[in-house]
């Protein structure tokens, strides 16, 4: 730090070397003793001096940063050591004389004794784990560390575990935040008075030392600040800067971890004033403190904060004349210095915007909010640290630094009122900043501990103002972004709105500051002061109204527009968040009657406000023709404050409301957009683009709706209920569009519609009208009712998984709560709605999440149209939810047709709202209503089924809210009214449906057939008038009439608005002059609503007079009507409801129902078809027949496509049995036949144009993961369990090769065993055929496809044509013919010995490969294919490298390979035997061919084929022992009896004779058997030996001696004996043999043990290439039913006997002989390595199935043990740890750290562990990723919540737990191999993973 230690500066003088440097460096121990010493005695000035001198010394900041960052200058400098040697030096001292004169260790432990503090307070950053428990949290940003959590008790809590987003602390044993229930062991209270007091001394050093260290740490921080020359801070500079504090900033955090004794010191250091004023005031005589002082008033005044001399300047605020400047010193406690403002500063960043600012917007009081925005005065250490972390953007060290201080309750307070005071300061930076996500997160990380506490809330609220200050600066920062609005008129609008493009919004730089808003407001004590405080309000509803109206959007009615401005998402976030979400923070304290005041305020502002808006924007009575905003916040402020006093605080409605004119306006806008929603899915608006719809959407989607559509319909509601219904029912049509459409005339014209929109608007208009008569959201219904409501809906729509029907409904938004209040109702209501589905697994295809599904009584009772159609953000959920309602319908057999939305009588209105249901009863909706069903009935304009639908609907919802005085109905029939209205006499429904109406004047097109009608002559002229007057109207008029009369009651004193209106209103009817005139028509009508709707019930029913009145039976129905609440049925049903409900009102309408019915009535006219709708009639037709065709064509292919499946695709059923053989069955086709799926030909495969089968070729490790314990490993989960891979099949056989080439021949050690353990080649096939030239085409058409995903056609790989199963290449098919295979299998009757040499002979005879066909290139081709599939490391083990052996040994290894897999996939056995599980699908005997005609090109020296030691007896014994120089070949008892079999058979010609193989099979089992022998007498102890060895010689004699395995034992060990084997076994060996009595039976069983495996592959083996099928047995008689099928039992064998193995031996030449010639060979080893001897000899298989790892229950305990271990590559925590499911390696996912040779470490593992197949678990998303080669998929998860669900990427952090059979279900396709079928989803990782 200091320029050179030693150097005391005083003043400018050159450095004196008072201290020789390296004396004061030894020495600072005895210096820090002796100060301390110095400073304990009472009179300690002396000391205090002294320490002084020393620390001026040593902590001076005189040498600047810069040079510390360079060599040179450091040097110049007078700076000796390189660069930070000083800062070291100055750390070292300051811990020296801290501890004063001890060790600092000891030092620190000591202060830690004194930590009273019983707050847990542990600080982290983004991406920590923490806790959240709801059920322990008063606050709902509460939350633990992981160490709290786990050591408190949450069990059976609603808690769940998080990321955290932008850092946080814990609040464990903190009591304003937390229960203290919820507390951890270590933070239940500790009283104060078991902790010692700090003795004085212990501290003394630090409160001298601090001060010094933190103003040379401010001193830092000042000089390395250079304000930016341009607009852009120089971030690095600034990172360069704390780079070099790091040491300093992380040396006081240090200090905060000491506990609280050491705080309240720094407390004390940071708040003291006077130590502040002392060291910072720059007026000593020091000329660094005196620039470093002038570089601190640069920053200030840089930062446009401002000296209160001068006049108070602000943007462009002109300074109002009389502002105080004592008010303001007053606000600030400005006595020093201040900063100066820098206006530019503000301004020139977005001069382009400056249109915006020219509004003056209205604040409440010009000093006050120019204080906060401007003046800043720092007074203690504490200050100034704060406004530097602001300065450097908060860098994340100060942050955690200033927050591990929390604990400490002084510092809290001090704390919390310096970050208020510098609130203003924060806003600027924030938004200059351009890493403005960072800051916001750090921002939000310290204000959520400080705000979240009540108490301190509410003391910085009283003391600081931060309400005024919280308002002032969020006003402040949307002014910078104002634009003018453009809503209604756009050249005179005085209204400015946010401009949504503005980064500040975009980016939602806000956002920190609205959520410490939020934060304040869910306090109540704080709330409250904010709804009493007028001021505040009106400044608020100003900050709302910016909001009001903006991203408006604009109809685009000629191109399409060219760029899609994607600003809705800004606008919407805005106003939930900057808007909706501080309304629901207010509401939630409107809860009781005593609150009433509070709302009184805010409606008297929020009107005031609106007031002021409608004016802003010129508004007199008509919206502006397209255009729409989502955004009307202050009008949902009103609604849901209305709604809240009505609900909660018993205030009466009418005294909130305004005047009727005010009323009209406010439901304008709110109605606009409900028209506007119905256009935009009519596709009026499709030439915006996309994202109209998007906001469409957005509108209604559970985050939003409760803050935009629900208050909208509210607000809605309220006016109908208000105002004149006959007004209001024509304003909807008016609004929708539709009004032209409304007559009684067969054709019209629309003025402002498009012919093809309007049955949508009609269906928009009417459904409006539905859901705002019959939703009851805020209009009655209770919490319980509305959650159910919504849940219920949702459900009908789709099944829904609980973390997603969390999610779509929408919660009472408590801000930032994440808590849905009462979630336990949420729980209740869930269980008492729906049913729970557990999860399903469709073995091959997708798993499912568990579900929850609407009970059979919801379908029944509850489900509800109007709400779901309220609630679909997609129309087609509105279709789902009908369908489902059918199905079920037609499954309970309730309703088998197509039924109508079912009609459910609603909630009771709650008095206040009773005036909405005279919307009813108002002639206007008769009017439209009678058309309607008139326009039906007639069939005009093809209305929908849906218009009918809802006019039904709404006719029954009239009938069910009739008034009540209806009973006097008969005597006012006649009576002066009638004249006065043409239509109808009264307003009540009841009555006006009886009302016939005979004649109807319609303007209609002087085209329509109406015109050319006579009119009716029949009647005398003058009665026609009469009828005219009674009957005929217009329903036009009707409309606009009203309206006229309405605005001249409303503007009857205002004369000028009259005349706006008036020709408005005229000028909407006239049509335009292009269209034809209109003339007018009378239509002859004579019906009324009744008559009209049972001559609908005829229509719908198709049968004349169909409608019986019910009653007519059953008097009964009208005295008791059991109508109920709900329900089901169509049309027909409907209709009869209504007219039992209109019978049932009133008498009169019983009378004239039974009436009509008695008329006969007239046959409907059939329809005129004219041309133009011929012309569509054909093309329906047309169209209908092509669908028709399409359809049977599909039907055809899919049955075909259906049986291949049944054949093909069962990939997880073993069970399949189907077994469809290649060949053919009948036995006159001599060759086999195959279909080729590209070209469809079949015929067979020949030289010239060979088939081959699909194939997919695979390297697998499966089989080398088999252990020999049953047991599975456990996934390791502590630093103890490790999983070592000694036991595995694969290193058990690596050992064995290495030991055997240690001692062998390496040629002959090739022989003698089988490789593919570990990246064995595995070969399947999906059964279909192709020739092999369609299929080169094919491949290079996809290769011209550039659409492919998934599968690289470089690499070869393609889809199967037909069944689109992944595939990588073609095996040829051989040529063979079924008649051959006959002859082949027939039995002779040579003896075995005649057999032997034939074998020998044609294994002698050299393989010439056959000339150059098509078909052996092919054959050459795909081997090669099969050499590449897997990697070289896996293909060479010879000792000398290229060697032909290894190919050899590979070759019959691929056919060992897939034997073994077959084996595994049939479950280790073949009991169940039968056909292959792919009798179709297994390609075995393709591949056989394939590797023979290769391995015939290898002959081996006919004197080392072990044909010949199996079968002959060799003289010369002696002769091999002889050269000792060269190693020995094999011996064969060291063989692998099942490679030898392999080796035998590929060697001969194919095909192959049955008999041959069967002398193979028989000549090996010998040698099997003898192995198993000898492997016994080494199991057995020297006892046992002699016991055997003696029985067995006795029986040597009798006649089937070599058929008794006690001769046979006794016969071996007596040979081996010979040798050393048995010898050097001390007494060692006999203890780790378990001594087994060794019955016949165990013996007896051991062997047949040990041979079974032979015969099980040989099995498979005589099945794939004769096609015998398997038999099935029990477990206990598979060795006696294979070997007989085999026939190595003799046929006469008598099965009475107890079967023994040894039964099946035939021996091709003197077994005593034969053995003793094999025993010599192991003898002659064992004289040299007797311990080898016995290592090499074959033991029993013993190999059990493979798994994957065994995994934990609860995934809590993998994430622990996991998410924080280090890498043993690297070392360091990975970003994404991931574990490997077959291994238990911990690998990084995608690390870069691991890199090698450029593939990550997970894509390496895999090549390493599963020859390029890895399952890994991605621990910190809980989900299961898979590697196959160059691909990856993600599997999905194994571990499900308590709902069933998976949480991918532990978002929701609830506890989860494995679930069985998704990992039966992974372990299965791992084993089977059939990832690349059953997985959809491949991507190439480029090897990044």
């Amino acid at each position: 730090m200091a320029a050179a230690a030693a150097a005391a500066v005083g003043g400018p003088q050159p450095p004196q070397a008072e201290m020789p440097a390296p004396g004061l460096a030894l020495d600072k121990a005895a210096t820090a003793a002796h100060l301390k010493a110095a400073l304990s005695r009472p009179d300690n000035r002396a000391g205090a001096e002294e320490l002084q001198a020393l620390l001026e010394r040593v902590l001076s900041a005189e040498r600047p940063l810069a040079a510390a960052a360079d060599g040179e200058e450091a040097a110049a400098a007078g700076g000796g050591g390189g660069p930070g040697a000083a800062e070291e030096e100055a750390l070292e001292w300051c811990k020296c004389l801290l501890a004063g004169g001890g060790g600092y260790d000891e030092f620190c432990a000591a202060v830690r004794a004194y930590d009273p503090a019983a707050l847990c307070g542990l600080v982290w950053t983004a991406n920590f784990v923490a806790y959240r428990c709801r059920t322990c949290g008063i606050s709902p940003c509460m939350s633990l560390c992981a160490e709290c959590f786990h050591q408190g008790d949450h069990t059976g809590h609603d808690f769940n575990m998080f990321r955290s987003q932008a850092g946080g602390a814990c609040d464990c044993g903190d009591s304003n935040v937390m229960r203290e229930s919820g507390f951890c062991k270590r933070h239940q209270i500790k009283s104060s008075s078991n902790i010692p007091c700090v003795p004085k001394d212990l501290l003394m050093m630090s409160e001298f030392v601090l001060p010094r260290f933190i103003f040379c740490l401010i001193q830092y921080l000042r000089e390395g600040y250079n304000e930016p020359a341009a607009d852009v801070p120089s971030e690095k500079d600034l990172n360069k800067v704390l780079q070099l504090l790091e040491p300093q900033i992380s040396f006081l955090e240090d200090l905060t971890k000491m506990g609280g004794a050491m705080r309240s010191v720094l407390t004390q250091v940071l708040t003291n004033q006077q130590s502040y004023k002392d060291l910072t005031s720059g007026l000593g005589e020091n000329a660094y403190a005196r620039k470093s002082h002038e570089k601190y008033l640069i920053a200030l005044k840089s930062s446009g904060l401002t000296y209160p001399e001068d006049k108070l300047v602000y943007g462009i605020q002109e300074p109002s004349a009389g502002t105080s400047t004592l008010a303001v010193q007053g606000f600030a406690g400005a006595t020093g210095t201040l900063g100066q403002l820098d206006s530019s500063d503000e301004e020139d960043q977005d001069g382009s915007q400056g249109l915006g600012k020219r509004k003056r917007v209205k604040l409440s009081s010009n000093t006050k909010d120019q204080s906060i925005m401007d003046v800043l005065k720092h007074k203690s250490f504490l200050e100034e640290l704060l406004f530097w972390t602001i300065k450097y953007e908060f860098p994340q060290k100060m942050v955690t630094f200033l927050l591990n201080m929390l604990p400490d309750q002084e510092y809290k307070v001090a704390f919390t009122k310096t970050f208020v005071q510098h609130y203003a300061f924060i806003m600027k930076t924030l938004k200059k900043s351009h890493e403005s996500d960072t800051m916001s997160n750090r921002i939000v990380h310290i204000s959520v501990q400080l705000f979240s506490n009540e108490e301190l809330a509410r003391q910085v609220t009283e003391e600081c103002q931060l309400l005024d200050i919280m308002v002032t600066v969020l006003l402040y920062m949307m002014e910078s972004c104002l634009i003018k609005s453009e809503l209604q008129d756009e050249e005179n609008s005085l209204h400015v709105v946010v401009n949504c493009g503005e980064a500040l919004l975009k980016n939602n730089t806000y956002w920190p500051l609205v959520s410490d808003f939020i934060n304040i407001l869910s306090h109540q004590s704080v709330a409250k002061r904010f709804l009493e405080d007028h001021g505040l309000l009106v400044t608020w509803m100003n900050f709302v109204s910016f909001f009001q109206g903006m991203n408006l959007n604009k109809r685009e009615l000629n191109e399409h527009v060219e760029f899609e401005s994607q600003t809705y998402y800004a606008a919407f976030a805005a106003e939930l968040e900057a808007c909706a979400q501080p309304m629901w923070g207010l509401l939630s304290h409107c809860k009781v009657r005593e609150t009433q005041e509070y709302t009184r305020n805010v409606v008297r502002y929020c009107l005031e406000a609106l007031q002021d808006w409608f004016d802003a924007i010129n508004f007199v009575d008509e919206p502006a023709p397209n255009q729409v905003t989502f955004h009307l916040p202050l009008h949902r402020y009103y609604a849901m404050f209305l709604s809240k006093a009505v609900k909660c605080q018993e205030l009466d409605l009418d005294s909130v409301l305004p005047d009727q004119e005010m009323l009209m306006k406010l439901m304008i806008h709110p109605l606009q957009i409900q028209a506007s929603l119905a256009e935009i899915h009519s596709n009026m608006w499709v030439r915006n683009g996309l994202q109209i719809k998007g906001q469409a959407m957005t509108y209604v989607q559970s985050h939003f709706c409760n803050s935009m559509i629900d208050p909208d319909i509210y607000l809605l509601q309220v006016c109908a209920s208000r105002l004149d219904p006959d007004y209001f029912i024509s304003s909807v049509f008016e609004r929708f569009k539709v009004v032209d459409l409304l007559t009684m005339a067969s054709q019209h014209q629309n003025t402002v519609l498009d012919a093809e929109h309007e049955r949508s608007m009609l269906e928009g208009a009417l459904t409006f009208l539905v859901i705002l008569l019959s939703l009851r959201l805020h209009l009655g219904m209770s919490d319980d009712e509305i959650l159910r409501a919504e849940m219920v809906a949702q459900l009908c729509m789709n099944d829904r998984t609980h973390s997603s029907l969390l999610d779509l409904i929408p919660e009472n938004p408590n801000p930032k709560s994440g808590i849905i209040p009462g979630s336990y109702s949420f729980e209740s209501v869930l269980s008492a709605v729906a049913d729970f589905k557990a999860p399903v697994f469709e073995p091959g295809g997708s798993m499912q999440q568990g579900m929850y599904t609407p009970k059979a009584e919801v379908w029944d009772h509850e489900f509800d149209p109007v709400m779901v159609i309220l609630r679909t953000v997609y129309r087609r959920d509105v279709q789902s939810a009908m369908d489902r309602y059918t199905a079920f319908l037609k499954q309970s057999g309730k309703f088998p047709g197509n039924p109508w939305p079912p009609y459910k009588k609603r909630t009771p209105l709650h008095p206040s709202y009773k005036g909405l249901m005279r919307l009813l009863h108002c002639k206007t909706l008769h009017i439209v209503l009678f058309t309607l069903l008139y326009k039906i009935l007639m069939d005009h304009q093809n209305l929908s089924e849906h218009v009918l639908c809802m006019v039904l609907y709404l006719i029954e919802l009239g009938l069910e809210n009739s008034a009540e005085e209806e009973s006097d109905e008969e005597a006012s029939v006649g009576g002066p009214e009638r004249c006065h209205d043409s239509w109808f006499p009264g307003s009540n429904l009841v009555s006006n449906m009886r009302h016939f109406i005979n004649y109807v004047r319609v303007r209609v097109p002087e085209t329509a057939p109406e015109v050319k009608r006579d009119s009716p002559a029949s009647t005398s002229s003058d009665s026609l008038g009469s009828l005219q007057n009674s009957g005929t109207a217009q329903v036009f008029s009707l409309v606009a009439e009203r309206r006229k009369k309405f605005q001249e009651i409303i503007n009857r004193n205002s004369s000028e608005a009259n005349q706006v209106v008036r020709p408005k209103t005229s000028n909407k009817w006239s049509a335009p002059g292009s269209a034809p005139p209109l003339t007018t028509a009378i239509l002859e009508i004579k019906e009324s609503i009744l008559s009209l709707l049972i001559k609908l019930h005829h229509k719908l029913s198709g049968k004349q007079n169909s409608y019986y009145p019910a009653w007519l039976d059953d008097i009964e129905i009208l005295i008791q009507p059991d109508i109920p609440k709900y329900s089901h049925g169509d049309g027909i049903t409907a209709v009869e409801r209504i007219l039992l409900k209109a019978a049932l009102q009133s008498r009169m309408n019983k009378r004239i129902i039974e009436e009509i019915c008695r008329k006969v009535t007239p046959p409907v006219p059939p329809k005129k078809i004219t041309a133009a709708e011929k012309k569509t009639l054909d093309k329906e037709e047309r169209r209908q027949k092509a669908r028709e065709r399409q359809q049977k064509l599909l039907a055809e292919f899919a049955s075909r496509q259906k049986s291949f499946m049944e054949t093909a695709m069962d990939v997880d059923s073993p069970e399949s049995d189907i077994p469809m053989e290649i060949t053919t069955a009948e036995p006159q086709v001599s060759e086999a036949v195959y279909d080729c799926v590209i070209c469809g030909q079949s015929g067979p495969s020949s030289e010239d144009r060979p088939t081959g089968l699909v194939v997919l070729l695979q390297a697998s490790s499966v089989l080398g993961q088999c252990r020999d314990n049953i047991e599975p490993k456990k996934l390791p989960i502590t630093e103890e369990e490790q999983i070592y891979p000694w036991d595995t099949c694969a290193a058990v056989h690596d050992v064995r090769l290495s030991l055997l080439q240690r001692y062998f021949k390496d040629s002959s050690c090739l022989l003698a065993v089988s490789i593919g353990w570990e990246g064995g080649v595995y070969v399947q096939t999906c059964g279909h055929t192709l020739h092999i030239d369609c299929h080169k085409s094919y491949m290079e058409s996809l290769r011209n496809d550039q659409v492919l995903q998934g599968f690289s056609v470089d690499k070869g790989e393609f889809t199967c044509p037909l069944c689109r199963q992944f595939a990588n290449s073609v095996l040829p098919c051989y040529p063979g013919s079924n008649v051959e295979n006959n002859l082949w299998q027939r039995p002779s009757n040579k003896s075995i010995q005649d057999l032997i040499k034939e074998v020998e002979e044609l294994q002698g005879r050299p393989g010439a490969f056959p000339s150059e066909t098509n078909l052996s290139k092919e054959m050459e081709s795909v081997m090669k294919d099969i050499k590449n599939t897997t990697q070289k490391k896996y293909r060479d083990y010879s000792k000398t490298p290229g060697s032909p052996d290894n190919d050899f040994l590979f070759m019959y290894s691929v056919a060992r390979t897939n034997l073994e897999l077959e084996l595994i996939h049939r479950g280790g056995n073949l009991c169940s035997g039968g056909a292959s599980t792919a009798g179709k699908r297994s390609c075995l005997n393709q591949l056989f061919h394939v590797l023979a005609l290769h391995m015939r090109l290898y002959s081996i020296d006919s004197e080392y084929n072990p044909w010949r030691k199996l079968t002959q007896l060799l003289e010369e014994m002696n002769s091999q022992l002889g050269n000792e120089e060269q190693q020995p070949e094999v011996p064969i008892l060291y063989h692998d009896v099942t490679s030898l079999l392999l080796i035998q058979i590929l060697m001969m010609p194919q095909p192959l004779r049955k008999d041959h193989f069967t002398c193979i099979v028989k000549v090996l089992f010998t040698l099997l058997y003898t192995q198993g022998l000898v492997a016994l007498s080494v199991k057995c102890n020297e006892d046992d030996r002699s016991a055997w060895k003696h029985t067995g010689a006795l029986k040597k004699n009798t006649c089937d001696a070599e058929k008794s395995y006690e001769v046979l034992l006794s016969f071996v060990i007596r040979e081996l004996s010979k040798g050393k084997l048995y010898h050097e076994e001390g007494t060692q060996e006999c203890a780790t043999i378990s001594p087994i009595a060794w019955s016949p039976e165990s013996t007896e069983k051991y062997l047949q043990d040990f041979c079974l495996h032979f015969l099980r592959i040989t099995s498979l083996l005589q099945h794939h290439l004769f096609g015998e099928d398997l038999p099935s047995c029990q477990e206990e008689e598979e060795f006696s039913v294979l070997s007989s099928c085999l026939g190595l039992l003799p046929t006469f064998y008598q099965t009475e006997h107890p079967f023994i193995s040894a039964s099946c031996l035939d021996w091709p030449v003197p077994a005593f002989d034969i053995i003793s010639q094999w025993c010599f060979e192991i003898n002659s080893f064992t004289e040299r390595h007797a311990e080898q001897g016995k290592a090499l000899l074959i033991q029993e298989s013993r190999w059990k199935l493979p798994h994957l790892l065994q995994l934990p229950e609860n995934y809590n305990t993998i994430f622990q043990y996991y998410h924080r271990k280090t890498c043993s590559v690297c070392t360091k925590v990975p970003k994404d740890p991931a574990v490997c499911l077959v291994c238990g390696t911990f690998v990084c996912l995608k690390g870069l750290c691991c890199k090698q040779q450029s593939y990550c470490e997970c894509v390496l593992h895999s090549q390493n562990c599963g020859a390029g197949t890895g399952i890994f678990l991605l621990i910190n998303a809980s989900v299961i990723i898979i590697i196959r080669g160059h691909r990856f998929c993600l599997w999905g998860s194994v571990y499900l919540d308590a709902h069933g669900e998976e949480d991918r990427d532990l978002r929701r952090g609830k506890p989860l737990y494995i679930c069985k059979e998704r990992y039966k279900v992974l372990e299965q396709q791992w084993i089977s191999h059939t990832f690349d079928h059953i997985n959809k989803r491949w991507g190439p990782h480029y090897n990044g993973l």
